[in-house]
């Protein structure tokens, strides 16, 4: 059997991870593995070359010659079938709004108009590659959600992404729920984190590192933030949990690796609705999304 080999991609608003997969047995080449923290405001040049820098890295540490295809999972919004960006007002990809970022992939990599690239939401990438990891799963009917810049969902039934009908939210997305004053992401992300701890202490934080090691340290208040957190993820998922009847959800994303700080409260919240749901914490949420985004380029 011939193996083929494409290039998966996890690009979120401070991250990008690249790694050369292995389309026949669905598994990750752990040595092209390359990744790299950055600003996603930067200029759409400074960006690109980052973009570019990993990619190349990723395949080249693979020693593999014929790459099929690239596969990239990102957030929302986005056209994700003609790979034009909407992200607009969410503190990253500031420069991007209507790009088309297929083209200016294949500009900055110097690769032929007609490469395949294929582009998913994160969260249904994560989701899928979760089940992909998980062979239970296949029979279940799970929910996953990713915390970090954004809030992302997906609902994946027997292994089949779900994204319409009245058993889950419009596309699939729970970012944009009404929730509170404004809606769900303005609470569960790093930028509600950061403001609900400004709302009790007055200060301004860098970034959600910051906000951990406080926590971690024991400043209360910082603890009481990822604490709120928990519960307002509860309340956000308890009634999707509800219509989609689902047997097990997933958390993933870069604040997931803080659940310490959030999952009693989350699932105190969940057990005083009344739900039985098993409830796991991702810890390879990149792998995951990797194998999710390129399981489409094989679908």
């Amino acid at each position: 059997m011939n193996t083929s080999h494409a290039i998966g991609l996890d690009i979120g608003g401070t991250h990008i991870t690249a790694a050369v997969i292995n389309k026949t047995d669905m598994k990750v080449l752990d040595f092209s593995l390359c990744k790299e923290s950055f600003d996603s405001n930067k200029s759409v040049s400074e960006v690109m070359n980052i973009w570019k820098k990993v990619i190349c890295t990723a395949i080249e540490n693979s020693k593999i010659k014929n790459i099929t295809g690239i596969a990239v999972c990102m957030p929302g919004p986005f056209d994700y079938k003609n790979g034009i960006c909407w992200i607009k007002d969410q503190s990253k990809y500031e420069h991007f709004y209507a790009l088309n970022i297929r083209e200016l992939l294949l500009e900055t990599l110097g690769f032929n108009a007609d490469f395949p690239v294929l582009f998913e939401n994160d969260a249904v990438c994560f989701g899928k590659g979760e089940v992909f990891k998980q062979q239970e799963n296949l029979s279940k009917k799970v929910m996953a959600v990713t915390l970090g810049t954004g809030l992302g969902a997906c609902f994946i039934d027997k292994g089949v992404s779900i994204s319409s009908g009245n058993s889950v939210p419009a596309d699939g997305e729970i970012y944009n729920l009404p929730y509170k004053e404004g809606m769900a992401e303005d609470y569960v992300s790093v930028r509600g984190l950061l403001s609900h701890y400004k709302s009790l202490s007055n200060e301004d934080l860098n970034n959600g590192l910051e906000l951990y090691a406080l926590a971690k340290s024991g400043d209360q208040s910082a603890i009481s933030v990822f604490e709120r957190m928990g519960e307002d993820l509860a309340k956000v998922v308890i009634p999707w949990i509800q219509k989609f009847t689902a047997d097990h959800i997933i958390i993933g994303g870069k604040i997931a690796n803080a659940s310490d700080l959030f999952l009693a409260s989350f699932n105190k919240t969940i057990q005083e609705s009344g739900l039985k749901v098993e409830v796991s914490i991702s810890n390879d949420n990149e792998i995951a999304a990797l194998l999710g985004a390129v399981s489409f380029l094989c679908d």
